[in-house]
């Protein structure tokens, strides 16, 4: 088993964008009908949607829907607006001894995986790894500005964005931590969500985000899939979600630990997982310099860097393997 990842160099939504979009269109369209396209939104919902609630993006969103051909369900879809529930892993902490670095593990099914870190510049270049065809799973931008997403372990959901675009709209209207989670805290979610937030400056929080109760902001520098206390008693032992929380609370807490110590945890159990077939293995291994504007990408065998200054254009086939071998970090 294995996942291609594309290094992208688009400032600007071009004819690149589109050729990725009508061939992976067929299988989010599965997706998003998968209860039938009445249970979605109309086109008109969503848009007025955007419009009241991230209208900064209204531009690029209508440049995309052009680019997808124009259609309603293409539209409905790239709203983000109500989309079916979906559900991911996630280990990230902020490192802030030094260089401030968020990192973070991406546990999903490697088949639903866009396979793209983007360079764009829309509103602010951002540099961020794309989930549904437009937003972000995590990222920085050129302001020194990173946020990651994770799922926050409830079963509930609502009316509400899909997390990848609010990621996506912080990146692009925000430069500081106390800006992102105020945008954070305003913008309604369609399901729970645990979004942690790192700024240059070392300012740190994580953002529980929930559609049938206020947003929570807490000063903590790590955050898994639960909200303070466990809510959904089988996910979180399927995903080890407490044993996670503690070994990177325990990590940044041990002055001995330095920040390359703590990336090669990060390809280790608890925080590195292997249940593909069951949607729950590591993906990608992140960490996102927010003073050298540099992002290292990483797996058990390899690692690839690039940043604001340098993002070379190049595709990776990267076999999904048992940590095993070495690995090195600065």
């Amino acid at each position: 088993m294995y996942i291609t990842l594309k290094f992208i160099r688009e400032p600007k939504p071009s004819e690149r964008w589109q050729r990725f979009f009508l061939r992976v269109w067929p299988l989010y369209r599965n997706w998003w009908t998968g209860e039938g396209e009445a249970a979605r939104p109309s086109r008109e919902e969503c848009r007025r949607a955007l419009n009241v609630h991230m209208p900064e993006l209204l531009p690029t969103y209508d440049r995309l829907c052009e680019l997808a051909g124009g259609g309603d369900l293409e539209a409905r879809f790239l709203s983000m607006w109500c989309p079916p529930p979906y559900m991911a892993g996630c280990s990230q902490a902020a490192w802030v001894r030094g260089n401030p670095t968020l990192v973070r593990n991406y546990d999903y099914d490697p088949r639903y995986f866009d396979g793209r870190m983007r360079y764009s510049e829309w509103l602010k270049p951002v540099v961020g790894m794309q989930d549904s065809a437009w937003g972000v799973l995590d990222g920085m931008n050129a302001d020194g500005l990173g946020l990651a997403l994770a799922f926050g372990g409830r079963k509930v959901s609502g009316t509400g964005f899909g997390i990848p675009l609010v990621v996506r709209y912080v990146l692009e209207t925000c430069s500081t931590t106390q800006e992102a989670v105020r945008a954070l805290s305003r913008i309604p979610v369609h399901m729970s969500y645990n979004v942690l937030v790192l700024d240059k400056d070392g300012r740190y929080a994580v953002a529980y985000l929930n559609p049938d109760r206020p947003a929570k902001v807490v000063a903590q520098p790590v955050c898994t899939n639960h909200q303070g206390t466990v809510e959904w008693d089988e996910y979180a032992a399927f995903t080890q979600t407490v044993r996670r929380r503690d070994e990177l609370e325990e990590l940044l807490r041990d002055e001995n630990v330095d920040r390359a110590q703590l990336l090669k945890r990060f390809l280790k159990p608890p925080l590195y997982h292997q249940q593909y077939l069951r949607g729950f293995g590591t993906l990608y291994g992140v960490a996102y310099d927010l003073k050298r504007k540099t992002v290292r990408v990483f797996w058990p065998d390899r690692h690839v860097e690039v940043g604001f200054k340098d993002f070379p254009e190049q595709e990776l086939k990267v076999v999904l393997l048992k940590p095993a071998g070495r690995y090195m970090a600065k």
